[in-house]
């Protein structure tokens, strides 16, 4: 049976939420990001018109575009409509996959035998728009590659369907750039040689591509072709990623306790940059010397950054700690994940706070975790274990 895959993508999302909720934006250009020192986390197409792009520092941006109109941003509100998407696209599709906070992946092989699988997709497209009011551009096809490029070439409020018979004549004309995952570094090297488009890198012998690139050569050469079997992955809220410390001897001092908290915030959260998750819902637990076990979870915008992180968790455990017991055990877990990069939420933070995440994580994962940490919880150790369900 030949495979539909459907990819949608909410056109400009950060900017479309805002102008949902203030209309007068309309037409202009805007940046989300926060403060003169910090970076464009989204723009509108009116900004990038002029140049603007996502990651750009805000002062270079407003050289470009003196005229746009910079927003904060909210991430609470981008949350929220993140999830009143996932919950209409979910309640619909039969296998769905959330690949980030404004990107889905729909498998609806087979759905062509009862009605259009165009036809459905546009409906739940129509549907999304009007319970949202949000725009959004897809493409349908028969795998995750071709479908997530369509998308890129449908934007803005655009639909794109290719058939199977039109998946390479659709591909050629295209820019290699257009592969995902294909970064500057492999497309410098392939230009050099003067591999540019689609069709000229299809038509490499891979064993030549292998032979420069690797595994990497092996996989763009496929994806150039229009081959990709990657399935389409269930989305599911329960997975989460989770860390525990029991207490040699149980203990009422809370400074430990909160030392010891830091550094499981810290473990864990390089941890979602590491593998590009974002949490919306923090969960800590305790266990107390009697073997009575309480937790408290909370939902949160999307995020990944260890300061943000640690205020909701020493939030949690003081509502939570209110027995006075001595605590024999210790967690804290993030759930509700989401593909997407860390960076979308520190609306509020310089370009020197970014860079500095960039760094720390760079050295722990080339000299190890524990090589460079928070003072507060350099000396604690703990376990993390990783699950695919809550607890």
């Amino acid at each position: 049976m030949e495979r539909a895959i459907a990819h949608l993508d909410l056109d400009t999302f950060f900017v479309s939420c805002e102008r949902l909720v203030n209309s007068s934006l309309n037409g202009f250009p805007i940046i989300i990001g926060g403060g003169d020192r910090g970076v464009v986390s989204s723009c509108s197409y009116e900004a990038r018109y002029f140049g603007v792009r996502s990651a750009m520092p805000i002062h270079m941006a407003m050289k470009l575009c003196p005229q746009a109109l910079v927003i904060k941003g909210d991430m609470q509100l981008y949350s929220k409509m993140s999830h009143l998407i996932t919950d209409i696209i979910t309640a619909e599709a039969p296998v769905v996959e959330k690949a980030s906070i404004d990107e889905f992946y729909l498998d609806l092989t087979g759905m062509d035998r009862f009605f259009g699988t165009y036809q459905w997709t546009n409906e739940l497209i129509n549907k999304v728009k009007k319970e949202s009011g949000l725009p959004l551009s897809y493409a349908l096809s028969i795998n995750k590659t071709v479908s997530k490029i369509g998308t890129g070439e449908a934007k803005p409020l655009g639909a794109l369907y290719i058939p199977t018979t039109d998946v390479q004549s659709f591909l050629n004309p295209l820019s290699i750039q257009k592969i995902p995952m294909l970064g500057q570094v492999t497309y410098t090297t392939l230009s050099r040689i003067g591999i540019r488009n689609i069709q000229t890198l299809s038509q490499m012998p891979v064993q030549i591509l292998q032979q420069m690139l690797g595994k990497t050569g092996v996989d763009i050469w496929k994806k150039a072709n229009g081959i990709d079997f990657t399935p389409v992955e269930p989305y599911r809220e329960r997975k989460s990623i989770s860390t525990e410390h029991t207490f040699e001897e149980d203990t009422i001092n809370i400074s430990l306790i909160k030392s010891l908290l830091l550094g499981m915030v810290e473990k864990l959260a390089f941890q979602l940059r590491s593998e590009q998750w974002l949490t919306s819902i923090v969960t800590v637990k305790i266990r107390y010397a009697n073997f009575d076990t309480e937790t408290k979870q909370q939902r949160i915008p999307y995020s990944a950054a260890d300061h943000l992180l640690n205020q909701i968790i020493y939030e949690l455990f003081d509502k939570l700690y209110q027995r006075r017991m001595r605590i024999r055990l210790i967690g804290i877990q993030f759930s509700g994940l989401v593909r997407g990069n860390y960076q979308i939420n520190l609306f509020e933070d310089t370009q020197e706070l970014m860079a500095l995440y960039h760094v720390l994580d760079q050295i722990k994962k080339k000299y190890g975790i524990h090589t460079i940490t928070r003072c507060a919880s350099a000396t604690l150790k703990h376990k993390t274990k990783v699950s695919s369900t809550n607890k």
